[in-house]
């Protein structure tokens, strides 16, 4: 026995109402993994001037005009302080951080500048004359399109490839605006 008073939803206009938020879902889901890409592409460009930040306080107050060979070398902090050259998320060289993962080695300029027992904090290395800074995705296309590196100069330069960079740019490499 059913009522005349009662109302309740067909399964016809349950099956439309799914259907719109399919719709609508499928027409916003691209734009916010573009969103969440660009904000990962974002923070890896400020990771690498966190680490040229970093890379400057060491070679003039530490290093005596020598730099890290590595991100470790710059995490640790200076003999006496308590805070290393970078931030405590980038503590070692292949470390992820959204989506991307940093490292800094050695750049093509060679030569020891000071040796690791005169540098203040204890290095793993010995400060050398140049370094390169780098940041790949961790996956290419779902954490990020392009790749990043920079040098001593603190010039950063992006690879549309997503190939993870060595201390020589690609020839392919043009610079961050």
């Amino acid at each position: 026995m059913t009522f005349r008073g009662e109302r309740g939803f067909t399964l016809v206009e349950l099956l439309v109402t799914v259907a719109i938020i399919g719709v609508i879902t499928a027409v916003a889901m691209p734009q916010l993994l573009r969103a969440r890409t660009a904000g990962n592409e974002a923070s890896a460009i400020a990771s690498l001037r966190a680490i040229h930040s970093g890379q400057a306080t060491y070679t003039s107050s530490c290093a005596r005009g020598g730099y890290a060979q590595s991100l470790a070398d710059l995490a640790k902090p200076a003999s006496g302080g308590t805070a290393g050259f970078v931030s405590p998320d980038i503590p070692i060289n292949g470390v992820a951080k959204s989506g991307y993962i940093l490292n800094v080695v050695p750049g093509t300029l060679t030569g020891v500048i000071t040796l690791k027992a005169d540098v203040c904090n204890a290095p793993d290395d010995d400060a050398i004359a140049s370094y390169f800074a780098e940041a790949h995705p961790a996956t290419v296309g779902s954490t990020g399109q392009r790749s990043f590196g920079m040098d001593q100069s603190g010039t950063i330069y992006q690879d549309l490839s997503g190939a993870t960079l060595t201390n020589v740019l690609p020839a392919a490499a043009t610079p961050v605006q």
